[in-house]
């Protein structure tokens, strides 16, 4: 029965002057998310995006439920709705409605309210909002065999959305949301941390909410960490590169650091050294593949390395403007997120990593700079140490 599909977003319309390049990245991702919908076509109006096909067919169910399964992932999509696009033509809406609410009725087994909801942006068109939501509900009254029901302006088991614009009409019945946001690569891109754990799936996926994709670098310690861990990794980078149009994964083997450090330096600062480690090594791989900032999961207070004191001395190490977008949230709240999204069942096996590859007994949580500056240097050829490091780097496209 539905013929088209109508996606709203809120934040891209408070662009000024460079809102169509934002509309225009938020047409190629939802391009990008219904690639393998046959026929489709993907069009532009004023304050809205649509998608029908290009036969002008409606629908298959099976289409549909690809098309909703897809769009949720589309960042910049305050909400959609499949809708019964027909000519601005007062008999031609009223076809339309006299069709689709008693499948809305059939839908909604014991529903007894409802309602209409008309707009009419369209100026020229000969009733006023109000006059259309009086005309409809007096000819859906008459409808045969439909059940008797009463009109209920705050809280109606039924809603028929009517919009009249200048280029056509549209009858709609529920409204799906999005994530909101920005469209991804309305921004440069980030290179996040990504981990196994929670934190750092949910951090790619905000960055990705305000419009920048990301590449993704996690650290391993092979042989100390087994195999399974680049492999949770790698499965929860393919599931958030769903996202996105694309995004690289970077594996580094961090175990020659971590060794030296066991070697040399005291046992408290090593989990803030580690930490350094990782964002300069980070910083040179952004640096090689035009990131513009790394991301983080990175929560404050969360762990040692992770109070106000240590994230201070962490950031000092590189020059790049480091992102931690769950820095202030609640673990609960990012665990809400993780479920929303899909990844809380990739990260909930516990798998170990490099965090636990000669893990202090008593990490220190306020390291002073000038210390953990002393450890380092006791370090012999830290620099050249790093760049082996970077050079063997494993590319993988999750």
């Amino acid at each position: 029965m539905y013929n088209c599909v109508i996606c709203r977003y809120h934040e891209i319309a408070t662009k000024g002057n460079n809102r169509s390049m934002f509309e225009r990245v938020f047409v190629d991702n939802i391009r990008h998310q219904l690639k393998d919908v046959a026929d489709l076509r993907v069009g532009r109006v004023r304050g809205r995006v649509w998608i029908d096909h290009k036969s002008g067919a409606d629908f298959t169910e099976s289409e549909e439920a690809v098309i909703c399964e897809s769009l949720v992932r589309v960042c910049g999509l305050a909400s959609f709705s499949f809708v019964i696009r027909t000519a601005v033509d007062a008999d031609a809406i009223r076809r339309a409605a006299i069709d689709l609410v008693p499948r809305l009725f059939a839908e909604t087994p014991g529903a007894r309210t409802f309602r209409i909801r008309a707009r009419r942006s369209n100026k020229k068109f000969p009733m006023r909002s109000r006059d259309i939501e009086i005309d409809l509900v007096s000819r859906i009254a008459e409808i045969p065999g439909l059940p008797e029901f009463e009109i209920d302006l705050d809280n109606a088991a039924i809603t028929l959305g009517v919009e009249v614009r200048d280029e056509f009409a549209i009858l709609y019945a529920a409204s799906i949301p999005g994530p909101g946001g920005l469209p991804t690569g309305s921004n440069p891109r980030v290179l996040t941390l990504l981990s196994g754990g929670i934190d750092s799936p949910v951090a790619a996926y905000l960055m990705m909410k305000r419009g920048s994709p990301t590449d993704y670098i996690s650290f391993h310690s092979s042989p100390y960490t087994p195999p399974e861990t680049t492999d949770k990794v790698t499965r929860i980078a393919k599931h958030l590169n769903r996202f996105q149009i694309s995004g690289r994964l970077y594996l580094v083997n961090l175990a020659e650091f971590q060794k030296a450090v066991r070697d040399c330096c005291e046992e408290r600062f090593r989990t803030v050294l580690y930490r350094r480690a990782m964002m300069r090594i980070a910083e040179k791989v952004a640096l090689q593949h035009k990131c513009r900032a790394l991301a983080t999961g990175e929560a404050l207070g969360q762990v040692a390395s992770q109070t106000l004191v240590n994230l201070d001395v962490i950031n000092r190490a590189i020059d790049m403007l480091i992102l931690r977008p769950v820095i202030g949230e609640d673990k609960l709240d990012t665990i809400a997120t993780a479920e929303k999204i899909g990844t809380m069942v990739l990260s909930a096996p516990q798998v170990p990593d490099s965090c636990t590859v000669f893990a202090p007994a008593s990490p220190a949580t306020a390291a002073p700079l000038k210390q953990v500056e002393i450890q380092e240097s006791r370090i012999p050829d830290y620099g050249a140490l790093l760049d082996k490091i970077v050079s063997e780097v494993e590319v993988v496209e999750p």
